[in-house]
């Protein structure tokens, strides 16, 4: 796996031009075998997609794009299930996909739905109740932002499905926008606990807080210490949130996506943009 240190997937996926929206065809959402639940999928099962955007060849499609849902989805950052990455790669018709296994998150679901993937907000295009999988679109600037990028097939993954109206809020308001990623840089037991330490770029630790939230490969968790000079936060994971998430099953040097708790950016863009004091003069 590539490092918080190594090439990114922005400087990777740079010369990717931005997508168009033209208009597309349709996708079942039914197929009779796997075979065909997605025929214009390519992939190399030895080869990530970090591997693929930053070989020397770079991957040549045409600049089509998926049509993107008016609904804004919001998730709790509980995990429902942890599911397995089938296949991934680049569509023959434009964008890359990903097919996930999974069970839980395909109960009443529907083309459109989203589904939280590694803390990832992403549009369910295709599903097959029998063979237990579904598939959704990754953009090119998804890969940029996220760590869907090192992914392979066999690649465990949270999922949750976006909150109904009558859902308990059993951990925060996490919208499935990452807003940027980490490098796990320690991980130490204690007791049956496990101790996390991620480092990330000053501009998302900006909005990390001890004792607030921060949604980690879209688990809702609480920061325990933030170290400013390192650039880092700590978390601890109870021995229950260690068979229930996928970071347990990371390593040092692996990267997580990260969402910061939505309240502070409100807050902080009041601040900066002098909202508070206009309305303190009133």
């Amino acid at each position: 796996m590539p490092t918080f240190s190594s090439l990114s997937a922005a400087t990777a996926l740079s010369g990717i031009p931005k997508m168009a929206s033209p208009a597309r065809n349709p996708i079942p959402n039914v197929h009779p075998a796997s075979s065909q639940f997605c025929p214009n999928l390519k992939f190399n099962p030895k080869r990530s997609l970090f591997v693929v955007f930053t070989s020397s060849q770079k991957p040549q499609f045409p600049c089509k794009s998926r049509r993107r849902s008016s609904v804004q989805c919001l998730f709790t950052g509980i995990v429902e299930e942890m599911g397995r990455v089938k296949n991934l790669g680049i569509a023959e018709n434009g964008g890359f996909d990903l097919e996930i296994t999974a069970k839980t998150v395909l109960e009443g679901v529907n083309l459109g739905d989203s589904i939280a993937v590694n803390g990832t907000c992403l549009t369910v295009t295709a599903f097959d109740h029998k063979l237990s999988e579904f598939k959704v679109g990754l953009a090119p600037e998804t890969l940029r932002k996220t760590s869907l990028v090192e992914l392979v097939p066999g690649s465990p993954v949270n999922l949750e499905r976006a909150v109904q109206p009558i859902s308990r809020m059993g951990g925060h308001f996490v919208q499935g926008h990452v807003d940027g990623t980490g490098e796990i840089v320690s991980m130490d037991a204690e007791g049956d606990s496990l101790w996390v330490k991620v480092r990330t770029s000053e501009a998302v630790l900006n909005y990390i807080v001890a004792k607030g939230f921060i949604a980690v490969d879209g688990t809702s968790l609480t920061v325990v210490d933030v170290f400013d000079e390192e650039k880092a936060f700590n978390f601890m994971l109870v021995a229950y949130t260690q068979n229930a998430v996928v970071v347990p099953l990371k390593k040092v040097g692996d990267l997580v996506n990260l969402e910061v708790d939505i309240l502070g950016k409100y807050v902080q863009r009041l601040l900066t943009n002098g909202a508070i004091g206009s309305i303190e003069s009133q």
